[in-house]
């Protein structure tokens, strides 16, 4: 680890503290994700010598948010954030169960290398999240995405998980308002935004419920 990785990793976990071996789990899926990137685009490139903050610490940010939940699904895992990170943390709760839906093949290889190397409480399912999600919704506490889709697609990705109680934790980028309000056009939704803690343009959206809008008579 180079100079420039040991500060960003300090800082990361300034911002979002985690246990001794919580750490030891994300240096070890760290350390994996730089290798497999060579080969495979997990991440842009150019977020690589701030890995910990830019997705880490991006990812650390929502576990308060989710309470004691244990039964969590990350929709679109890609390079594990913040699937691989969430499944970091509770790998200390008895009882956690988090899955991972990832359609690409090679990414969904490198998630389920990562979950075996770090011994994460991980499931890892290579599919299309539409042909999953009514099966496995029953009992999730939390449904959350990363840059997945805008609101108004990704609640359509998570209603299954939503209409069966899941709280939806979504990690959004500065347009978080207009995309509500696009999707307050099909959707009753109730959500709270939160300001990121590692990104100043970013925000974490919780959604508590939605149900789709029956069309006008």
């Amino acid at each position: 680890m180079n100079a420039s990785d040991s500060s960003d990793r300090a800082r990361a976990l300034r911002l979002t503290p985690v246990s001794r071996e919580t750490e030891d789990r994300l240096v070890a899926i760290v350390a994996l994700l730089e290798k497999w990137q060579r080969t495979i685009n997990l991440v842009a490139p150019a977020t690589l010598p701030v890995v910990w903050t830019r997705h880490v610490a991006d990812s650390l940010q929502l576990i308060p948010l989710a309470g004691e939940a244990t039964r969590w699904v990350d929709l679109g895992s890609g390079g594990g954030f913040p699937g691989l990170v969430v499944a970091a943390v509770l790998a200390e709760r008895p009882g956690a169960d988090v899955t991972l839906v990832e359609s690409d093949s090679r990414k969904a290889a490198f998630l389920r290398e990562a979950a075996r190397i770090a011994e994460l409480p991980a499931t890892v399912l290579p599919s299309r999240i539409e042909q999953v999600a009514p099966k496995i919704a029953e009992g999730v506490e939390i449904v959350s995405a990363r840059a997945l889709a805008p609101l108004p697609k990704l609640l359509d990705l998570a209603a299954p998980f939503l209409a069966q109680g899941a709280t939806g934790l979504f990690l959004k980028g500065q347009d978080v308002d207009n995309e509500l309000t696009e999707a307050s056009k099909s959707w009753k939704i109730q959500a709270e935004i939160k300001d990121s803690l590692t990104d100043p343009g970013g925000h974490v959206l919780i959604v508590r419920a939605a149900e789709p809008l029956k069309p006008a008579s």
